[in-house]
């Protein structure tokens, strides 16, 4: 019976140093490194853009925005005055912000003359968990093969934005 008491403790120090996790989990994003499935609700609140819907082969820039984030702002003008760099690239601006917002956005930056430019709202927030985003702007770029290439979180310059969505994923 001692013999008993004695190994007791010895199995709950053991279970519980099995069951102690001591390294964090990766976020979603790096274990399963592929666009995630995800569903936006577009301005006319009628309409929704999935990953289906994304052009094939070509890449994709995906940005999780704030509609009164000052740096998404500047984010967003930088990217209408290079444009034409970014002609064949799927640039998809997603929020979680209400509807009424993300509106005013579109609207204010004229993004509907735009075709490669898809603004939505995250009507599941599926999106923010998936990343982990702690800041806006919050940017991944994914090749032709729609494969993680990068993230970043903040303003990239223009020239670092294009040299991420001409990089092949690893």
């Amino acid at each position: 019976m001692m013999k008993q008491w004695i190994l007791f403790p010895i199995f709950l120090f053991f279970l519980a140093t099995a069951l102690c996790q001591t390294e964090p989990i990766e976020p979603a994003y790096k274990r399963f490194p592929i666009i995630p499935a995800f569903t936006l609700l577009l301005t006319d609140s009628i309409s929704l853009f999935t990953k289906d819907d994304l052009k094939k082969n070509q890449p994709t820039m995906l940005i999780l925005f704030s509609p009164d984030c000052d740096h998404c702002k500047h984010e967003t003008e930088e990217i209408i005055k290079h444009l034409d760099d970014f002609k064949k690239i799927n640039i998809i601006m997603a929020t979680m912000l209400p509807i009424e917002k993300m509106k005013a956005f579109y609207e204010t930056y004229q993004l509907s003359r735009f075709e490669n430019i898809v603004v939505g709202y995250d009507k599941f927030f599926t999106l923010p968990s998936f990343y982990e985003i702690k800041s806006f702007p919050f940017l991944a770029f994914y090749d032709k093969k729609k494969k993680l290439i990068s993230v970043y979180e903040g303003n990239l310059p223009i020239p670092k934005m294009l040299e991420q969505l001409s990089k092949k994923a690893e």
